[in-house]
């Protein structure tokens, strides 16, 4: 089956939920529960900063819109990290540099236990990124490649739902800390929990294989002695691709990263929760994240890419003005935590595939690594924008102008780029 531009596309047979699964072969399953795992602990690892962003800002007395800064660092490393890690996966291969990621993000999540004062957080979180942005470029290439194409949206998505977990794991790991210990200490436990995904290497390195599509192109290359250039993905027909998908990765985390760093901190100033009595109400927003990446990934491959982005973009505009902007009590307040976390996540199940499907097998890591991480890169600057707009106005209005300015960019981007469900990839020649 061809679309009418030529391109090989395959039919969605089966379009439940977990068809994917139950025709899987154990490669491929060993693959998927990896690549999960390492998204869980990725999210674990970025999300313990904003649950613990109060205490540093009592502890070492910086402002918020400097506390936020280390957020933005954290995900402006993150692109740089991610574009350089997928331009590896190409040279080296995806499970080689996943495993590379994964090593480093963990050794500077312990170092962030260990700092003395907030620059050195600041450098420590930064190096943190680095491997951060690395781990899911190189990940959702493997991902992408070493799924059926029919059943890609629904495979890459469930995987994404990992970071909802490891959310939930962060938001438990809070609870737990901060009742038991006092929070000069709980805090620095947390980031020591952050370094555990090093031991996801270890089950990397004995049953995850690389893609054989990847592979067969690496091959081929060599034998040619042609390797792919850094900038390629600026040259030619592809650089339209690579500028609008960078934009549409720009609003979708944009707008996710101004709500989730800084919505802890909401709901501890402005709707006067402890932190242990907001947990339920992240928990919500964490139950809704997760059906959201789920029901997402369903959608992808039943409605695909762009339609999944823009119904969830408009979704997203509608409940953070809700979320922040209604004089609501605190109990309808806790219930729209869950359309909140849905469509403020869910349109992620989408996009790894997405951005597989856009490039070249040659160029898939440096394509789909710079434009995810590119999104990542400028969403990093909205943490840190937030931040500063909540000392002029209420964290509120100042989380809903960003978050609203970066769903509309999202909107607009993914409208203007075609739609690729199902599309058959081929190993470069």
């Amino acid at each position: 089956m061809s679309t009418s531009e030529g391109i090989k596309v395959a039919p969605i047979e089966d379009t439940s939920l977990l068809a994917f699964y139950r025709d899987m072969n154990v490669p491929e399953r060993r693959t998927f529960w990896a690549c999960a795992s390492g998204w869980a602990l990725d999210g674990m690892d970025f999300m313990i900063y904003p649950l613990v962003i109060g205490t540093i800002i009592a502890m070492w007395k910086v402002d918020p819109g400097t506390a936020g800064l280390a957020g933005t660092v954290t995900l402006l490393a993150s692109a740089i990290g991610g574009w350089g890690a997928g331009y590896l996966a190409d040279r080296i291969g995806r499970v080689r540099t996943l495993q590379i990621t994964i090593l480093w993000f963990s050794f500077f999540s312990l170092v962030c236990a260990f700092v003395q004062d907030f620059n050195q957080l600041l450098v420590a979180r930064a190096l943190l990124g680095l491997g951060f942005g690395g781990e899911w470029a190189a990940g959702a290439v493997l991902m992408g490649e070493a799924i059926r194409p029919q059943y890609r949206g629904r495979a890459v998505g469930s995987v994404q739902s990992g970071w909802a977990i490891g959310w939930g794991l962060a938001v438990l790991s809070q609870a737990v800390l901060f009742s038991y210990l006092p929070a000069q200490e709980a805090w620095r436990w947390m980031f020591a929990i952050g370094a555990l995904p090093a031991l996801l290497v270890f089950y990397l390195r004995k049953y995850v294989e690389e893609p054989k599509i990847a592979a067969e192109t690496r091959a081929k290359l060599a034998k040619k002695g042609d390797s792919p250039a850094l900038w390629e993905i600026f040259q030619g027909s592809i650089i339209k691709t690579t500028i609008l998908a960078a934009l549409a990765a720009t609003g979708a985390q944009g707008g996710y990263y101004a709500i989730t760093f800084w919505v802890p901190r909401f709901l501890t100033t402005e709707r006067k929760l402890s932190i242990v009595g907001s947990t339920g109400y992240l928990a919500m927003l964490i139950i809704g994240s997760f059906i959201g990446y789920l029901v997402g990934a369903w959608l992808a491959d039943k409605i695909g890419r762009r339609n999944l982005f823009l119904i969830f973009s408009l979704g997203a505009i509608a409940v953070i003005v809700a979320y922040t902007q209604l004089p609501i009590t605190n109990e309808i307040l806790w219930l729209l935590g869950f359309p909140l976390g849905f469509f403020a996540s869910g349109y992620f199940s989408g996009m790894g595939a997405f951005l597989t499907e856009l490039f070249p097998t040659r160029l898939r890591g440096s394509g789909q690594g710079f434009c995810y991480n590119f999104g990542r890169g400028i969403g990093a600057l909205f943490p840190f924008l937030v931040g500063w707009l909540s000392t002029l106005t209420t964290l509120g209005n100042a989380i809903a102008v960003f978050a609203v300015l970066a769903y509309v960019v999202f909107f607009l981007a993914a409208f203007a780029l075609p739609e690729t469900r199902g599309r058959i990839l081929h190993a470069d020649s």
